[in-house]
């Protein structure tokens, strides 16, 4: 279903004052934290409103030292990501594939995972929008009030738990809204239309349609028709917003899957380059970035 044309373009992404630590003064200013957050949800409402279909980039935090890791996430933005995903590091991460995992043990063998996704997540929230895909176990363990709260003053404006379990739904949801973190849900293909509706009526921020059934680095064809019926199922069930990622491994395919949603969800080879040859991963999103919205340039997105 083609996105509903808009008269009215986005507002700039708002820069975002830095701040030496994530959670350091950042709590101790409430009503700055409440009006910047409220000025990213709106920028990221505005942006997935567009007629054109957005590009959102995955980076693990925890990959490389602080200062190469931002290095990269400015390269990235002047690339042309317009949105960013901070992956959380789990040793289990079992709805990934084996590029993605090999990322997280690398970045878990750094140590204090939870402090570097932090300052990865201020810094990319100071570039684009930017949300936070993480596994339920990180959330339990460190609480979900807790780390709602520690994300959203980092300046995240949403926080995606992909293995959500059905149980603990309404808390997360609770802890977020309190937040002001909005809660995109990825949505399996099985679900039959009554399980369809009710996980969508609990997310925020938008609905995460899988353009494969497999986990993430899936490289094979897609069946594009069937995707294409199952963003109609989410649209018939919910105004919010569709992305799709897992397995859009090229700008062709990217190109085919544009159409359907409102944004366009790149992970592995972005990730692939960053462990290996840091170097590429630019040229890489901005192969996708061109495909999606052939008339833009890097320089408008810096």
């Amino acid at each position: 279903m083609p996105r509903p044309p808009t008269a009215v373009p986005p507002p700039p992404w708002p820069p975002r004052p830095r701040w030496h630590h994530a959670t350091a003064d950042l709590p101790r200013q409430p009503a700055l934290r409440e009006r910047h957050l409220l000025a990213a949800t709106d920028s990221l409402h505005a942006l997935l409103a567009q007629p054109r279909c957005a590009l959102y980039v995955f980076v693990p935090a925890g990959l490389h030292p602080a200062r190469a890791e931002h290095r990269q996430l400015d390269q990235l933005a002047r690339a042309g990501a317009d949105l960013f995903e901070i992956g959380l590091a789990h040793h289990d991460a079992s709805l990934d594939g084996p590029v993605i995992q090999s990322a997280y043990r690398r970045a878990l063998s750094r140590g204090n995972v939870l402090a570097r996704a932090l300052r990865a997540v201020e810094h990319a929230a100071g570039l684009r929008p930017t949300v936070v895909m993480t596994y339920w176990d990180p959330v339990h363990r460190h609480g979900p009030e807790h780390l709602a709260r520690l994300l959203a003053d980092a300046g995240a404006t949403g926080a995606m738990v992909v293995d959500l379990p059905d149980d603990q739904a309404e808390r997360w949801q609770a802890a977020a809204k309190d937040a002001n973190l909005s809660t995109p849900r990825l949505i399996p293909r099985h679900l039959a239309d009554t399980g369809l509706a009710t996980v969508a009526a609990g997310a925020s921020g938008w609905l995460y349609a899988p353009a494969s059934t497999g986990p993430t680095g899936y490289r094979g064809p897609l069946d594009v028709p069937a995707l294409a019926d199952f963003t109609t199922r989410l649209r018939a069930a919910s105004p919010l917003p569709v992305l799709s990622g897992v397995g859009i491994s090229t700008p062709a395919l990217a190109e085919r899957v544009a159409p359907l949603v409102d944004a366009v969800v790149i992970g592995t080879p972005v990730v692939r380059a960053l462990m290996t040859a840091p170097e590429q991963a630019p040229a890489i999103t901005t192969a996708f970035a061109q495909t999606l919205n052939p008339h833009a340039t890097t320089e408008t997105r810096a």
